[in-house]
């Protein structure tokens, strides 16, 4: 790939849809806030923690993610962590990020909601004073977990619902079919929030439609197996539902067997609105222009479908209509 591509991509204006917060932990940020907190880590450093990062399965990853997100103790720990990622995200030309947190991640262990609530809220609004990113938080309930528990979550969540744009679904998909959430899903939407979940990564398309019919879905993260299923990727194409696609995360956990094997652009040619995004960015190799970078060099990807990609990503972001038209006008003036 030349230096100019790779520049175009980093000055490309998007927006990032697929963030989990605590997957943006990088190493050396970990071991900084254990010293902080003085925990002691089962690594002896941080190369050492980084080769822990061999893993080729969700579930494997899931351990070490877990683990990782037991130095975040604090209020300032949240802060710190988040304003890390839009740090990065600002280098990557993104204007707007809907960001995943895991609040059972943290309750579970004697962390209070309010605790990891109030450090990524506060992180969020120092990354707009500092770097004009706007932001939305999308609290997701771990599926391994029980209903009983994500009706908690959600219950814990009310003080913040004029702070919290939507709710998700994440964590192990194989055994945890959306069907499970159905009626948590019902509530939130009662109460205004949009709801997104995981479907069509390690599961089939069958988990696609049951995400849409049973949950009423705004938005599909990844979504990848739906294309075993023409008459589901009719329905994708005609109701123009957003795919949050995020390529290095399928490489990494063998979703696909590499990036020249990567359906993005079958996505885009079936008129499917797949975007890009970098899912766990610490543990998956990179943040969102590396995403890019990475499938546009494995599929040949052109700047119109690179241009296409991240308009993509403004259409289905939970934006207003005024602040969603002014982020296309300035990707329309970048093209």
């Amino acid at each position: 790939m030349t230096n100019t591509l790779e520049t175009f991509i980093a000055a490309l204006p998007k927006a990032e849809l697929h963030l989990h917060i605590e997957g943006s932990l990088e190493p050396e940020l970990m071991f900084a806030l254990a010293r902080r907190n003085r925990l002691a880590l089962p690594y002896k450093s941080v190369e050492d923690l980084r080769s822990a990062y061999n893993f080729s399965n969700l579930q494997d990853f899931l351990d070490i993610y877990y683990a990782g997100a037991q130095v975040l103790r604090t209020e300032e720990d949240f802060h710190d962590l988040t304003l890390a990622y839009f740090t990065r995200a600002a280098a990557d030309g993104v204007l707007h990020a809907e960001i995943f947190f895991d609040p059972q991640t943290h309750t579970d262990r004697g962390i209070p909601f309010a605790t990891a609530v109030q450090g990524i809220l506060s992180g969020m609004a120092a990354a707009q004073s500092r770097y004009a990113i706007t932001s939305k938080l999308i609290m997701c309930f771990l599926r391994h977990l029980d209903e009983a528990a994500a009706f908690t979550t959600l219950h814990q969540a009310e003080p913040w619902f004029d702070k919290i744009a939507g709710i998700g679904l994440d964590s192990s998909e194989r055994g945890h079919p959306p069907s499970k959430f159905a009626r948590v899903f019902a509530a939130a939407g009662s109460a205004g929030l949009k709801r997104v979940a995981h479907a069509g990564e390690e599961g089939p398309a069958a988990n696609v439609w049951e995400a849409l019919n049973e949950l009423h879905i705004d938005r599909l993260d990844h979504g990848n197996n739906a294309l075993d299923d023409p008459t589901l990727i009719a329905h994708l194409a005609a109701t123009q539902m957003t795919l949050t696609v995020c390529p290095l995360s399928n490489l990494r956990l063998r979703v696909v067997p590499n990036l020249q094997a990567h359906p993005i652009d079958k996505m885009l040619a079936q008129n499917l609105r797949a975007t890009i995004n970098s899912d766990d960015p610490a543990y998956f190799g990179g943040y969102i222009a590396e995403n890019f970078k990475a499938v546009a060099q494995a599929r040949n990807l052109t700047r119109a479908q690179l241009t296409t990609l991240a308009r993509n990503s403004f259409l289905g972001a939970f934006l207003d209509d005024t602040t969603r038209q002014h982020y296309l006008s300035r990707l329309d003036d970048f093209a």
